[in-house]
């Protein structure tokens, strides 16, 4: 005969170890914010020096701009 008991019963909402999950979201975000970040950079990049009429000069200065203005906003607030 079967047992009655199945082993959800033991379960206690809150009781499990979720540091693994939480490095991994914390990894996600990270790569995403910082990988959205450098493409957005690039693809600036890459139209104003790749347009009619431009220049690679205007486009790296455009594209340091918008990496060090992302950097300054994206960055993590210091921990107490």
């Amino acid at each position: 005969m079967a047992d009655p008991h199945h082993a959800s019963d033991h379960y206690v909402r809150g009781s499990q170890e979720i540091s693994e999950q939480e490095s991994t979201f914390d990894a996600f975000v990270g790569m995403s914010k910082w990988g959205s970040l450098i493409i957005s950079a690039s693809l600036l990049f890459l139209t104003i020096w790749f347009q009619p009429g431009g220049a690679f000069i205007p486009a790296f200065i455009a594209a340091v701009v918008v990496l060090v203005a992302g950097f300054f906003i994206l960055k993590s607030p210091k921990s107490h």
